[in-house]
């Protein structure tokens, strides 16, 4: 007979550490904001976390909406230092994304991360620097490639969660054109209980609804829309949301699950049309745009709008990583769809 506590126990005990108040609902990859000159604006970002840290408490810095892929290191450093200030602040979650094409190159930046947080907090000891940094894990990608076979996919995530740090999956076919198959994720749940959290933004959701043992792994969608039918207390398949709108919709999101927790369906169902219906929109305003990833520039084009209120459409307009700011055309017309959705401030939070 054995006394060995099995990996979904541990992963539970490991939640329980790094969550205590348990694992938040709703995350938020935040946006990324530049000043008039392309640099890291780090005043602007503090503000707007800010404000949604009333609803979201779980950050994912720095996402896909948030430029990730694009940003360079020394971007990318000095973002890490304005989200570890604003997460300690604010007392939030915060996953730092590594997100790279290549597996050695994201492993690269997990270690060199870990040692200037180390540095950072004056803690030699992992666990005790990541927790003073309020840094919860590590979020990650397959390797790119659609050529890919499963059993590489394993190799390169199995060289990461060796690492034995929080780490959180990230199934993202649109970047890196190939999928975690159900049996490989179910696998990688069974045998290291460091895997934490899943993240699928597919919009197929073929993990999830495989109906594969996940071991307790935290689960949450990424793909946009229909929200509230994809939660368990609804019937669904999701513990949770982690979703670009977050930016902007934090508290009608929260809302939405707070209604399918306390059953109020109906309610969450009204909501989830009209922030889906809202989001629809906006996203076709920005298809046009040469430059820039589109949940990046919807977002930011409506967190323009709540920041300024009805001085958005006269304010300085938000600038892309790509160098140029956002079209005057696409601020006035997203004023105009949050305006009929009654989602638009007449004053907004930068005052």
């Amino acid at each position: 007979m054995t006394n060995e506590v099995s990996t979904p126990a541990r992963r539970k005990q490991l939640l329980e550490h790094l969550f205590p108040g348990g694992v938040p609902s709703l995350w938020c990859p935040a946006l990324t904001h530049y000043d008039a000159h392309g640099a890291i604006d780090g005043p602007r970002i503090a503000a707007h976390l800010e404000h949604i840290s009333l609803h979201v408490k779980g950050f994912l810095i720095p996402g896909s909406t948030g430029d990730g892929w694009e940003l360079t290191e020394q971007e990318t450093g000095q973002l890490l230092e304005i989200a570890i200030d604003q997460a300690q602040r604010l007392n939030l979650h915060l996953l730092i994304g590594a997100l790279k094409h290549d597996t050695r190159e994201a492993l690269r930046m997990i270690r060199e991360t870990v040692d200037r947080i180390k540095v950072r907090t004056n803690e030699s000891d992992v666990r005790l620097a990541l927790a003073k940094a309020r840094v919860c894990g590590f979020t990650v990608c397959p390797p790119r490639g659609a050529e890919l076979s499963q059993e590489e996919i394993r190799a390169a995530l199995e060289s990461i969660l060796e690492t034995g740090l929080p780490t959180a999956i990230y199934q993202l076919p649109q970047i890196t054109q190939n999928e975690i198959s159900a049996e490989l994720a179910s696998d990688l749940a069974a045998r290291f209980e460091n895997f934490i959290l899943l993240k699928d933004t597919s919009g197929v959701d073929r993990v999830v609804s495989s109906g594969k043992d996940l071991s307790g792994i935290f689960a949450v969608r990424g793909a946009e829309g229909d929200y509230a039918r994809w939660l368990k207390a609804a019937g669904g398949v999701y513990d949770g949301f982690l979703l670009s709108t977050a930016n902007c919709f934090a508290r009608e999101l929260n809302q939405l699950i707070q209604d399918v927790s306390n059953g109020r369906l109906d309610a969450a169902r009204q909501m989830s049309e009209r922030v889906t219906s809202t989001v629809n929109e906006a996203f076709q305003a920005v298809v046009h745009l040469p430059t820039g990833n589109p949940f990046a520039n919807a977002n930011k084009a409506i967190d323009h709008c709540l920041a300024y209120g009805a001085k958005a459409p006269g304010a300085p307009p938000p600038r892309l990583h790509g160098g140029i700011p956002l079209p005057a055309d696409v601020i006035r017309t997203t004023a105009e769809i949050l305006s009929r959705y009654g989602f638009m401030p007449a004053k907004g939070y930068l005052g």
